[in-house]
């Protein structure tokens, strides 16, 4: 019998992201952290295992592995289309780790009727991101420069690239943590 072929969801990428954050974080934990349900962080565990993303052996992420994905991988599995001006929660190259580097007349936002900024539409890769502006604010950081490789032009992506290289080969900073 011929097994499934692995296919990560565009989600799975939040919950690698949170567990770079957090690494020996429970599940019950992981899933609120991501705004998703408790099965749907465990499945995303296991493919992220799968894929070698993740060694739930030693509860931490494979950063080598992981930079290559994020940079290499994700802008070509989960690309981004940015649609109609819409109010929305930045990200990509209008989120807080690029914005100060990439001053821009183009502003790029998740969806949201919470969110105060205008800009075009980007869907996120979990539905839950927009809130993490709020709720967990070192996780909204990781995912705008995701997204600034999903959407963005050379420079961007540059500038994206940059910085997962920074945090992901070093300690994570206290300015990625707050």
């Amino acid at each position: 019998m011929s097994r499934q072929p692995l296919a990560l969801r565009p989600h799975d990428v939040c919950v690698l992201l949170q567990l770079m954050l957090t690494p020996e974080v429970p599940f019950r934990e992981l899933a609120q952290l991501v705004g998703q349900s408790l099965g749907d962080a465990h499945n995303a565990t296991k493919r992220l295992e799968i894929s070698r993303l993740y060694l739930s052996h030693r509860r931490e992420v494979n950063k080598p592995a992981v930079v290559e994905f994020l940079v290499s991988g994700v802008p070509y599995v989960f690309p981004g289309e940015l649609g109609p001006e819409t109010r929305g929660v930045p990200t990509a190259h209008s989120g807080p780790v690029l914005s100060a580097n990439m001053p821009s007349p183009n502003v790029v936002v998740w969806p949201s009727a919470d969110g105060e900024a205008r800009g075009l539409a980007l869907a996120p890769l979990c539905a839950g991101a927009p809130n993490t502006i709020s709720s967990n604010p070192p996780l909204y950081r990781w995912l705008t420069v995701v997204d600034a490789l999903r959407v963005g032009r050379a420079r961007e992506r540059s500038l994206a690239r940059e910085a997962l290289e920074q945090e992901i080969g070093s300690p994570m900073r206290d300015a990625w943590l707050t």
